[in-house]
């Protein structure tokens, strides 16, 4: 099976990310730019994941998808012609950084999981070993 999917987004609790990328948003980006699948992005942070808890609902593939009293802005955002099924999977990135070699160096792994109970999860569990990870310079962050 095909499909088309942008798996690295980021949301408005996001550092130098517009107001307007809310879940909404995304999803009739997503409609105008083809794709089927989309990331929530920044799936560790508290506000998000408490937006898209309260707007995605789990679809029958594992997925999630927009619930029914939120597509209005989807409907008059997009055209008619472009208007289908966008599903969206929980989707975040951690960022390490540390020193090597006297220069700092980033990674950003982009995490994909299964539910938001998992990112739930995750949040509270990268959050209980933040003290120590502050100390040896690999900082996490959404």
């Amino acid at each position: 099976m095909k499909f088309f999917a942008d798996l690295h987004v980021h949301s408005h609790f996001s550092r130098a990310t517009s107001k307007n990328m809310d879940i909404e948003h995304l999803h009739a980006w997503a409609q105008l730019k083809g794709l089927t699948v989309t990331g929530t992005g920044d799936c560790t942070h508290p506000g998000w994941l408490e937006e898209i808890s309260a707007r995605l609902e789990p679809d029958d593939n594992g997925l999630y998808k927009l619930k029914k009293e939120y597509l209005g802005f989807a409907h008059n955002f997009v055209p008619h012609l472009l208007v289908k099924p966008v599903r969206f999977i929980v989707t975040g990135e951690i960022s390490t950084i540390y020193k090597k070699n006297g220069q700092t160096r980033k990674i950003h792994h982009v995490v994909l999981l299964p539910t938001i109970e998992d990112a739930v999860n995750l949040s509270g569990r990268l959050e209980k070993n933040r003290q120590y990870t502050f100390r040896r310079q690999t900082y996490f962050r959404t």
